[in-house]
């Protein structure tokens, strides 16, 4: 009892100590050329956070400098001489269980010639692993010049884009895809669409999460894809600007402007970027119709091609206001408009088993559409006290608005081409959603090293989709109410989750549960030919997450960790009216649908920092697929829970430098998925193994000439049904720095050898059919960018580090 007594008493005594005189930090600086002291160099002590100056100190002869009286919290360090470049230490922290810091020896490389030419630029990599996301830098990679931020997505280790642009993370679909740390609510073709128009000028990074803590969204079977635009917080004015021209069959350009201010208390930023892309889509697709015995009912056949021209701008304007020490107030307004023409050909024949032609189908349409997104954020950080306690905070309000204008020209032939008869069909389909969402977070770390996280979230979304369709005949319009509805959906869904997380020793651990609630309902309304449809559910789940960690030594560690995630259907899926795709192809959804299940399951290990293995496994419960089903000559796209889907994932990920000159990174995984349950009144088991690559290698010639030679390569994919075969594509680049290093100077050459063709088929239950497409994937593009302004010298904030995460949890910041 004495020695307890004792050791309380000594802990208050060290605590009264450390109030009176505060911490201290020591260290000292060299010569990084010469390794000689270097006496009366700046010395800036800056918070973690933002990097606001604290303190500042001078070396004394000796090269040494301290800080005393310092006050609990994380802290930084910045070191600057004449004639030196500045120089950053890691994030650390100062408490009343640790005083002290020794920052050690801190090296200043001197602007000298020769030591430019053997010094390494601190370039990004294009992909960046951490212990709990992949992180993708767009900028890295030449290639990416002019892209789209869904092109960026295709390249990207992991991840798959199908035909129609359905997102995949490791062989799995279901990702949720966020905005900036928002969900973005829209639906897949809706998704595709904005990302393909968003350029990749604007998009800072793109994090991809396997297993998120119980800190983000349950949503998303798969994982997470976060892509965040850019913002900086640099002092000062300052901002970049960029334009490209692309050629492939058709011409495209892209132009971005990205803006920043702050000074004192205030800092604003704002992006605005603007690109015009003419695309086309060659699809061939054979479709054969069997009975039972597996003879050959019908055949059908439809070559088509689509010609797309697309506008689309996006802005965003910001700003931080650091209303005290401790204090962050913010807002971000965002707002995109795309506009869209789609002049779709097609020729439909139609064959008896022999496979001669009984009739064909000419058709001529268009498509003229115009999306309009606004979104506006509010947002606050208040840090409690310097121990890192913190509370944020974010008001949300997305509207999404869109329409579409259709017209189906259909001319029915006979065998011999003669004109059977007409059939005019015009569409009107208006979207709205709106989606209002609040959330905030608190941190709280403890003495012992222990950290908590707790959080509550609700948001509410509300869709009302029409579509109306009119047969002509001459001048005279008619409503097909077989194809017209409308269909008004509400959802709700709050949230609460706890987090802890504590570093003992070499190891890791980290524990969370998330709770949801889900509350939806959907009304379809009724017609003169259908009736009123309505459908309700309330549901609450469990999301638990478990992350174990462990540093070996200097040259392992090792990784595992479980989290359980649900994939909710869309709100197009629950739609039960049938919708209208062509004239031999519909869609229906299925107000029955229930959520998918996943349980994820993760071990990695890193070695020597470079080389990533990881092994992923999860098992999915009520498997939603899409089925594709006859009626008559038609092929009816429905969706339905079928069972359940095995997903094992084995994935390599080497970051490499086999010279100076030269930086490569290969990713590679093996994926092999099971598929069992009943789909469509048939007992299935179906097994599918693929095998992807991905490599970058980034050449310096010199410091002035950089080159790339990059790609991917997929030897098949599986969907459900549909069995995509093999994709792949070989992208190469070069650029140069001008203007004194402000201006860089880009060409670049995607799909090279013009390999990025879907090919597939569909086997089952009566049906056989293929596809191939083919689009304008093979791009040559010239981009310049420029950067101009002049941060405030002594104040610039790192572009990361220590306190990149830290800087991140600044809300509008992503």
């Amino acid at each position: 009892m004495k020695k307890q007594l004792l050791t309380v008493a000594m802990a208050l005594l060290g605590l009264c100590s450390f109030a009176q005189s505060g911490g201290k930090i020591s260290g000292n600086i060299k010569d990084g050329g010469q390794q000689a002291v270097i006496d009366a160099a700046s010395v800036s002590l800056l918070l973690a956070s933002d990097s606001l100056l604290v303190k500042t100190s001078i070396t004394d002869k000796e090269g040494n400098f301290s800080f005393e009286n310092v006050k609990e919290g994380n802290y930084l360090l910045m070191a600057s001489s004449i004639g030196h470049t500045q120089v950053y230490s890691n994030s650390f922290s100062i408490s009343a269980s640790v005083p002290v810091f020794s920052a050690g020896t801190l090296q200043l490389l001197p602007y000298s010639k020769k030591l430019a030419e053997v010094v390494v630029s601190s370039k990004k990599n294009f992909v960046e692993r951490k212990i709990d996301k992949t992180i993708i830098n767009p900028d890295a990679m030449i290639s990416n010049t002019g892209a789209s931020a869904m092109e960026v997505l295709e390249k990207s280790p992991g991840v798959t884009v199908d035909k129609e642009g359905n997102i995949s993370l490791k062989g799995k679909q279901g990702v949720m895809v966020m905005l900036d740390g928002k969900p973005s609510y829209m639906n897949a073709a809706d998704l595709a669409n904005y990302l393909r128009g968003l350029s990749s000028t604007v998009v800072d990074q793109i994090e991809i999460m396997t297993n998120p803590s119980a800190k983000y969204d349950a949503a998303g079977n798969s994982g997470i894809i976060n892509i965040k635009t850019k913002k900086t917080r640099q002092v000062g004015f300052n901002g970049n600007a960029s334009a490209s021209y692309g050629q492939g069959k058709y011409q495209r350009s892209n132009n971005s402007l990205n803006l920043n201010y702050r000074k004192n208390k205030v800092n604003i930023f704002s992006s605005l970027s603007g690109n015009f892309r003419k695309d086309y889509q060659q699809l061939e697709i054979y479709r054969r119709y069997m009975d039972d015995s597996k003879a050959t009912e019908a055949i059908f056949e439809q070559n088509s091609y689509e010609k797309k021209k697309r506008q689309n701008y996006f802005g965003k304007i910001g700003m931080d206001y650091f209303a005290g020490k401790n204090t962050t107030l913010g807002f971000v307004f965002k707002s995109g408009y795309n506009k869209g023409n789609n002049n779709p050909t097609n020729l439909n024949y139609l064959k008896n088993p022999a496979g001669i032609v009984d009739s064909i189908v000419s058709a001529y349409g268009s498509e003229k559409s115009i999306w309009k997104d606004n979104g506006i954020n509010l947002n606050l950080r208040q840090q409690i006290d310097s121990l890192g306690k913190e509370l944020t905070a974010d008001l949300d309000y997305i509207h999404y608005n869109s329409t579409k204008d259709q017209v189906f020209d259909n001319r029915i032939l006979n065998a011999d081409q003669t004109l059977k008869s007409k059939e005019l069909l015009i569409g009107d389909l208006p979207s709205d959603i709106t989606i209002y969402s609040a959330k905030t977070d608190y941190v709280h770390p403890f003495k012992n090293g222990l950290k908590m996280e707790a959080g509550l979230k609700f948001s509410n979304v509300k869709t009302d989709n029409y579509a109306g369709y009119f047969n002509v005949i001459g001048e005279v319009k008619t409503i097909d109410y077989d194809k017209t509805n409308r269909f008004k959906y509400n959802e709700n869904i709050g949230a609460a989750y706890v987090n802890f997380s504590r570093n003992i020793k070499k190891w890791g651990i980290q524990a969370g549960l998330r709770l949801e609630r889900s509350n939806y309902s959907g009304h379809q309304f009724g017609n003169p030919q259908k009736t009123d449809s309505s459908f309700a559910k309330t549901y609450t789940s469990a999301f638990p997450t478990v992350y174990l960690s462990y540093d070996a030594n200097d040259k392992n560690s090792f990784g595992l960790s479980y989290g359980r995630r649900i994939n909710r259907p869309s709100y197009e899926d629950l739609n039960p009216f049938m919708f209208f795709i062509d004239k031999y192809t519909y869609g229906q959804g299925n107000p029955f649908l229930k959520p998918m299940f996943s349980n994820n399951f993760e071990a990695s290990h890193t070695y020597n920092k470079w080389l990533t293995t990881t092994l992923n496994y999860s098992l999915t419960t009520d498997m939603q697929a899409e089925y594709f089903e006859r009626e008559g000559l038609a092929t009816v796209i429905r969706t339905q829970n079928y069972g359940k889907m095995h997903n094992v994932n084995l994935s390599f990920n080497a970051q490499l430098q086999p010279a100076k000159w030269w930086s490569t990174m290969v990713y590679a995984e093996g994926r092999y998925q099971n598929y069992i349950g009943l789909f469509n009144g048939y007992n299935v088991n179906l097994k599918a193994a693929n095998i992807a690559v991905n490599m970058n290698n980034q050449f310096t010639i010199n410091k002035k000439w950089s080159a790339e030679l990059s790609g991917f390569y997929l030897n098949r994919e599986s969907e459900g049904q549909i069995i995509i075969k093999q994709l792949g594509q070989i992208n190469i680049g070069v650029q140069k720095k001008v203007l004194k290093d402000k201006a860089t100077l880009k060409f670049a050459v995607s799909d090279l050898l013009k390999t990025m063709n879907a090919k597939g088929y569909i086997d089952f239950k009566g049906t056989y059919a293929s596809f191939s497409q083919h689009r304008d994937s093979r791009i040559a593009t010239l981009t310049f960018s420029y950067r101009f302004g002049k941060p405030i010298k002594g104040l610039k904030t790192r572009k990361s580090g220590g306190a990149a995460d830290e800087q991140n949890r600044v809300k509008g910041a992503n």
